[in-house]
């Protein structure tokens, strides 16, 4: 059967939309055209939209967790990375603990103590609905011009969870609602005092106790690497076409596991930032038995972020000293010097769902993933 991608709406059809002859392409599946299309399209609309510079890399990421676990999540996270305690605090509308480790995004652990929960209706699935506010919800940028940015996205009918952009102490911050293909919200934020203190006018001191355990290799956990959201295979690109037109990143490559019906697509600023990393199923239309886990975990818990993923030195050592510790994995240690790269998975956890990731690339490898690592690990998260 023929397939059309449409270069003005960037959908797929059996038929050419109505878009002008010069809009549609023919192509023989669905692979990654649509995204390499997109990349330029999306350069192009950056620089006349006025766009280009205006969002950077991540700044920090916020977790929200159910009250009854936001103590536990935040001792499990400072136990198990290189992340410590740097604030804590409460206002009338949520406890907040922000975690951080040098040369890193931020780690901001809240729960909510009162109003509604915009996430509320992406924890609903049949593994996450008993904790139904629990998430990764939102992934913060920085951007040095936050009044200039809003503007024009909302001019292109970008909606943000508030109609104005927050004014904090040290601070200008402002988010999208949920997206309807990840259930994550993109944040941005200008910083126009003390960065990294996140307090506003209101908030009040929390006391919390929580204390960095002595083990060394806690020091070889490092900065945060990347992140990787998983999503219904008919979404893929939609959900990263939304990622690419809120930021200033791009599409750079895809990791196809036929096997297991899964495709690992990645998306970066440069090199050496953090990357946005999407996870979907390859077919839209599959036999139940060749599912694969990909699109099974989505079943199970919805569109959402699966994993976060530490830099790691020494990850043998890192390893098994948190197996010692009591941290459970998905798979052994996966990879080899030779192969340039080693990564091993945690389970999930009871208290965020998320997966600690731990990555080390030896020497000069100049590759994000190997295929075989993202295959060994992809057919690991079955267990979940």
């Amino acid at each position: 059967m023929k397939k059309y991608i449409c270069t003005k709406c960037r959908t797929v059809s059996i038929i050419p939309h109505d878009h002008g002859q010069e809009s549609e392409k023919l192509i023989a599946e669905i692979d990654d055209t649509i995204l390499l299309v997109a990349n330029k399209q999306i350069d192009s609309e950056r620089h006349k939209a006025g766009t280009d510079g205006l969002v950077g890399g991540l700044d920090h990421v916020i977790i929200n967790t159910e009250q009854s676990k936001h103590m536990a999540a935040i001792e499990e996270l400072i136990n198990t990375t290189g992340l410590r305690l740097a604030d804590a605090f409460e206002d009338d509308s949520h406890n907040v603990v922000i975690l951080t480790t040098d040369n890193s995004a931020d780690f901001m652990v809240t729960s909510r103590k009162d109003g509604i929960n915009p996430f509320l209706s992406f924890n609903k699935a049949p593994k996450s609905e008993h904790l139904p506010n629990t998430r990764l919800e939102t992934l913060v940028f920085r951007s040095p011009d936050l009044e200039k940015y809003v503007a024009i996205q909302k001019n292109r009918g970008v909606r943000f969870m508030t109609d104005r952009i927050k004014e904090r102490r040290n601070c200008l911050f402002i988010q999208t609602v949920p997206s309807l293909f990840t259930g994550n919200s993109i944040g941005f934020v200008q910083w126009t005092g003390t960065k990294g203190d996140y307090r506003t006018q209101q908030s009040k001191i929390l006391r919390v106790e929580a204390h960095k355990p002595p083990l060394k290799y806690l020091d070889q956990i490092k900065f945060l690497d990347h992140i990787a959201t998983r999503v219904e295979a008919k979404i893929r690109d939609r959900a990263i076409i939304e990622f690419l037109e809120l930021t200033n990143y791009s599409f750079h490559f895809a990791i196809y596991i036929k096997k297991l019906n899964s495709i690992t697509s990645v998306a970066r600023l440069t090199k050496s930032d953090f990357a946005l990393v999407f996870t979907s199923g390859i077919s839209r239309d599959i036999k139940e038995e060749y599912i694969g886990p990909t699109e099974q975990y989505v079943r199970n818990y919805g569109a959402r972020v699966h994993h976060m993923a530490f830099h790691t030195e020494d990850i043998d050592n890192v390893f098994h000293g948190l197996k010692k510790g009591g941290m459970e994995f998905l798979s052994d240690l996966v990879g080899s010097p030779e192969e340039g790269l080693k990564q091993a998975f945690s389970v999930g956890s009871p208290n965020t769902f998320l997966v600690n990731e731990y990555i080390h690339r030896f020497g000069d490898f100049d590759g994000f993933f190997t295929k075989s690592n993202v295959e060994t690990l992809t057919k690991a998260t079955e267990k979940q």
